[in-house]
Order: structure tokens, then C-alpha cells, then sequence
């Protein structure tokens, strides 16, 4: 009676020593999860003053000074972390925050805000959205432009496909505008590679805003880097292309992307387009959170398979 007891003991001992065991295991995987994610993150000190404040979209456009280690001062938009701080914000108001910029996910964002309020009613940096946007069901003109390999294209020439454009340019600094915008793009070239019959009535059309430095040669080598490949075929479903700066800025102007120089960099909006067959516009996207998947679902509400 005494040694069966002391067996069963010594049995439930053995099983809470695997069960902390398993858990010891969970606990270090999971800490060495996080050492990993943190290791992809740079984190930098920015300081500047407040151009406008975007809630909705939880976005804050700085003109921040020089980010030793990152980029020059320039006014930018950047997305804030901290919800509590756009009841706050607004023109004018000097901000002291961490940047934190997560290359292994193509994010960054600001964090830990200190808000210093300023009583000037000087925001003339401050840039007020006067772009006429179009509407689904609108036809989209036909726009001339430049591709990689210098040749000149024009936007009607890919009816009879769903064409999806959007914008970037190639020195873009921050991992989820431009990055991840042709991040995307790959991700919906891939998917739709794995389906012939529907890759062959779509086209995708990356539009850089950068004409003076984005010439065929830059789009080639960037385009090469997304599609995994220097062979001419990869550029058949997937361009890249500029023109001259009025060609370039009337594309825009059209889908209501804004943008501006500042000293070296383009700062910008985000516009993804979804043009049907029929070359009318059926869904622009705004920012960046759209998924490849949303696009996906769009291309299969045009039946085009």
C-alpha cells in the first residue's frame, strides 16, 4: 500500500517535471521570438513641428529635423503609435518622438510622443487638399508614359485587362510607403502567376514620381530586385515606368496623389488603383493598408477567369 503510494508520487512528480519542462521550452521559444522581432527594429529620435494631423487615417505630417543615422530633416507623414496623442496634436505643435522602423515587416511608426504646444498661428508649411478625386465608373484617360526599358506606353493600350497602377519612387525612404507598396505588388504578381488564365487579363503598372532620377536604367534594376529576375519576359506583366515631370504630375493629379520635393526626397501620398477591362476606374485605394488579398478579390469580382 505504502509503495504503491510512493509510485504514484514519484509519477506525478515526473509528469509536473515534463509539463515546467514543455513550458520552459514555450517560454524561451516565445523570448527568442521576441529577441528576433526586436533585432529587426531601428529606433531613431525625431524632433520637429507638427504640419497637419490626420486622425482617421492615424497619421501626423512632421517637418522634422535631420534623423542622424536615417534621413535629412524634411516634412513627411509618419504613423503614430500612440492614439491618445491626436486629441492632442495639432499645426504647429513642436513633437518629440522615437522612430521606429521595423525592416522584417516593411513598417515604421512613431512613438512615445512628447507634445510641446506653441501658441504661433504660423503653420504656413501646413498643405491643405484641394485634388479632385475620381469616382468608380469614371474612364481613365489615356495617360503617356515611359517604361523600363524605354519604350513609350500609354494607358489604353491594356484594355481588354484589369490594369492595377500605383505610385512610388525608387529612393523612398520609409519601409511602408513606396517598399511596401511594391512589396504588395509582387505578392499579387506572384499569386496571380499561379493562375495563367487570369494572369493574362491583368497588368500592373508601378508609376514612379521621381522622373529626373528614376530613368529606365533605375526602374530596370529596381523592378528586377521585386520580380527576382533580369529577364525581359518578367517585365511583360509587371512595368515600371516615369516620364517627363508634366506627364508624371497630370497621372497624378488624376488619382489625387499629392506630392512635393524636399531637398533630396519626395514627400507624397499613397494611391493604388484598380482600372477594369473596360478602362474605367473601379476602386482607388488610400494609404497603405490595403492587402494583396483585397486586391485579388477585386480582379475576381471583374470575372475576369
Amino acid at each position: 500500500m505504502n509503495l504503491n503510494y510512493r509510485a504514484g508520487v514519484t509519477t506525478r512528480i515526473i509528469k509536473l517535471s515534463t509539463l515546467l519542462g514543455i513550458l520552459v521550452s514555450l517560454g524561451a521559444g516565445l523570448a527568442a521570438c521576441h529577441s528576433r522581432s526586436k533585432a529587426t527594429e531601428r529606433r531613431y529620435e525625431l524632433k520637429g513641428k507638427v504640419v497637419s494631423v490626420n486622425k482617421e487615417r492615424r497619421q501626423v505630417t512632421i517637418q522634422h529635423e535631420d534623423i542622424p543615422g536615417y534621413m535629412e530633416g524634411m516634412t513627411m507623414p509618419f504613423t503614430l503609435k500612440d492614439t491618445w496623442a491626436f486629441d492632442v496634436l495639432s499645426a504647429g505643435d513642436r513633437v518629440q518622438a522615437t522612430l521606429v522602423v521595423e525592416s522584417s515587416t516593411n513598417r515604421s511608426w512613431l512613438e512615445d510622443p512628447v507634445i510641446t504646444k506653441e501658441t504661433s498661428a504660423e503653420t504656413g508649411a501646413n498643405k491643405t487638399s484641394s485634388v479632385a478625386e475620381p469616382q468608380p465608373g469614371d474612364e481613365v484617360p489615356d495617360f503617356t508614359l515611359v517604361n523600363q526599358d524605354g519604350k513609350r506606353i500609354h494607358l489604353h493600350q491594356y484594355r481588354g485587362q484589369a490594369l492595377l497602377l500605383t505610385f512610388i519612387y525608387t529612393r523612398c525612404p520609409l519601409p511602408d510607403y513606396c517598399p511596401l507598396m511594391s512589396h504588395n505588388f509582387a505578392e499579387v504578381d506572384q499569386a496571380l502567376q499561379q493562375n495563367p488564365a487570369l494572369s493574362a487579363k491583368t497588368h500592373l503598372l508601378s508609376i514612379s514620381i521621381d522622373p529626373d532620377h528614376d530613368t529606365p536604367k533605375v526602374l530596370r534594376t529596381y523592378g528586377a530586385a521585386y520580380l527576382g529576375t533580369q529577364n525581359p519576359d518578367g517585365f511583360k506583366h509587371w512595368e515600371f515606368a516615369s516620364g517627363t515631370p508634366p506627364e508624371v504630375k497630370a497621372v497624378a493629379q488624376f488619382f489625387g496623389l499629392e506630392y512635393w520635393q524636399e531637398k533630396d526626397q519626395i514627400i507624397h501620398s499613397l494611391r493604388t488603383a484598380v482600372i477594369a477591362p473596360d478602362g474605367k476606374l473601379l476602386k482607388v485605394y488610400h494609404g497603405n493598408e490595403w492587402k494583396p488579398a483585397e486586391v485579388l478579390a477585386d480582379l475576381e469580382q471583374l470575372k475576369l477567369s
